[in-house]
């Protein structure tokens, strides 16, 4: 493949939507150029995608390590309200999330422009994406457990449970059909969302978007398979103006994509501070139990 070239099943579901395209793809592109590029020279070093896949499980448990600190925390320079402590935790937590970020964007690559792939090595990564999907969520949930926080410990265990559904029914389906992938809450996704949320100090934002929303996104991955498994295997999709509103419909590299990530990221940034029910100091849940136990 030629090296100023990025990967051509890059995107794919883009070419097949035809839509609008948006800046996310270029930006994509961009990142898959540099990704190859540094793949190759990880390659020339004698770098193993094994490697790779473990260092980004290791940095990610760090990653955990410190959201179990300061999971609840606002960084230095925002305020979620009265009574939330301000701490670093969240920012070491993203600086975390970042590094393994770039090494499991690397380990596929290497494997692929370095001729490394194996059949374990496919298995390996995935196993290694589950436990670092447990480990950011297992910090979360310990330390609003230690808070007494018991929304916060829920919302935990759903975006945890959410992550599995999805990694699992693309697992599952693909044994028999070629690709589900359906779904805006992909793996990549995620990650990003907790990226985002640590930096900007507001990870119940992020709990409340991936326990809420990425439900729907393994309600759709689920009809998708059933549809592709199905007697006339085709899944239904929106066509004309439909699609045009549908935008969370919409694949990676899309402008409708583009505008469903910037109304997510617009929300882990802002969400505490408009409605203190998703600040760390709340707690519903709580609240409803007590009066249900009454």
């Amino acid at each position: 493949m030629n090296q100023t070239q990025p990967d051509p099943r890059e995107f794919r579901s883009l070419r097949r939507f035809g839509g609008q395209v948006g800046a996310s793809r270029r930006i994509g592109m961009g990142f898959v150029r540099a990704r190859d590029l540094i793949a190759r020279g990880l390659n020339r070093m004698g770098v193993t995608p094994n490697l790779l896949t473990f260092a980004g499980f290791a940095v990610t448990c760090g990653a955990g390590v410190c959201l179990a600190f300061g999971a609840g925390h606002h960084a230095p320079w925002s305020d979620v309200g009265p009574g939330i402590p301000a701490s670093r935790w969240p920012l070491a937590a993203a600086l975390f999330i970042f590094v393994a970020g770039a090494l499991d964007m690397l380990d596929g690559a290497l494997a692929r422009v370095g001729g490394q792939s194996t059949r374990f090595g496919a298995v390996f990564d995935s196993i290694t994406d589950r436990g670092s999907d447990a480990a950011l969520c297992l910090g979360c949930a310990v330390h609003f457990a230690h808070r007494g926080n018991v929304t916060y410990v829920a919302l935990s265990m759903l975006v945890l449970t959410n992550a599995f559904l999805v990694s699992y029914i693309k697992a599952r389906a693909e044994n028999v059909i070629e690709k589900c992938d359906a779904g805006y809450w992909q793996r990549g996704e995620r990650i990003a969302a907790f990226l985002i949320a640590a930096t900007a100090g507001h990870l119940t934002a992020a709990l409340w978007l991936l326990a809420v929303s990425g439900f729907f996104t393994v309600l759709r991955r689920a009809r998708h398979a059933a549809a592709l498994l199905s007697d006339h295997g085709r899944p239904w999709e929106p066509t004309g103006r439909l699609r045009a509103i549908m935008i969370w419909r919409h694949p990676r590299g899309s402008l409708g994509y583009d505008l469903v990530t910037g109304t997510n990221i617009a929300f882990l940034i802002v969400a505490p501070t408009l409605w203190p029910w998703i600040g760390p100091a709340a707690d519903p849940l709580e609240r409803l139990l007590t009066t249900l136990a009454s």
